[in-house]
């Protein structure tokens, strides 16, 4: 501790600052000025420790995927309960802090942190008697899943509170419904079945999509499956 009595700077300091700041007023608040605020330090400070904007955030994904608990490679008859366990430990992480997921989709690096997280998925996986090349084909599958949440194909756009854009010159029409007979059938159904919900249950596709794939990557293991040369 230095004189005074305050706390050391540290990167697992800033890094922790950091993701203390994206929880409270979002990602986009995540600024070298905000955070040397936050700190009580110049922004000059912060770069012994982070070598700009795209270090710190891959330290703050770093700090996520060090709360995403792996259990130890489970035996051959009970790989599918460690990973799913692993995938909801994963998944609970990036639903305490709202702005992980665009973090995390952000990185292009794969850093030590990121690294240890695939290695102890992928052990799961050949404890439970897969090969390498099985191995190397199911995380491909699975894809963002390891990271806790499923991909998406559209979200809804957030709510700004300003006016509802007008339809203008390069703006696309508004879709007729009639066109679309097949997602209207799907969305009526969904509505008789959840009519108080204002969108997918999130938790149950996570955990519909993981059902299925996980049994299907089982018959894989059982068929002696290999890619082609």
């Amino acid at each position: 501790m230095p004189r005074g009595g305050r706390e050391s700077l540290t990167r697992a300091r800033v890094l922790r600052a950091a993701v203390e700041l994206a929880d409270t007023d979002g990602l986009d608040a995540v600024t070298m000025r905000r955070l040397a605020d936050a700190l009580g330090v110049v922004p000059m400070a912060l770069y012994k420790h982070v070598a700009d904007k795209d270090d710190l955030l891959a330290g703050m994904v770093d700090v996520l995927v060090a709360e995403m608990a792996v259990p130890p490679p489970s035996s051959p008859t009970r790989w599918r309960d460690g990973v799913r366990e692993a995938l909801h430990g994963a998944r609970r992480v990036v639903g305490a802090h709202p702005w992980a997921r665009r973090a995390i989709e952000s990185r292009t690096v794969r850093t030590p942190a990121v690294l240890g997280h695939m290695e102890r998925v992928s052990a799961l996986f050949l404890a439970g008697g897969f090969t390498p090349d099985q191995t190397h084909h199911v995380m491909h599958l699975l894809g963002n899943r390891i990271w806790g949440f499923s991909p998406e194909l559209f979200t809804d756009a957030p709510d700004t509170g300003g006016s509802p854009a007008k339809a203008g010159r390069g703006r696309a029409p508004e879709p007729d419904p009639a066109d679309y007979p097949a997602i209207i059938a799907i969305a009526t159904d969904a509505r008789a079945r959840r009519p108080d919900a204002t969108g997918c249950d999130e938790d149950f596709e996570f955990d519909f999509a993981l059902d299925v794939l996980l049994g299907g990557i089982e018959r894989l293991r059982r068929a002696h499956w290999s890619s082609p040369a």
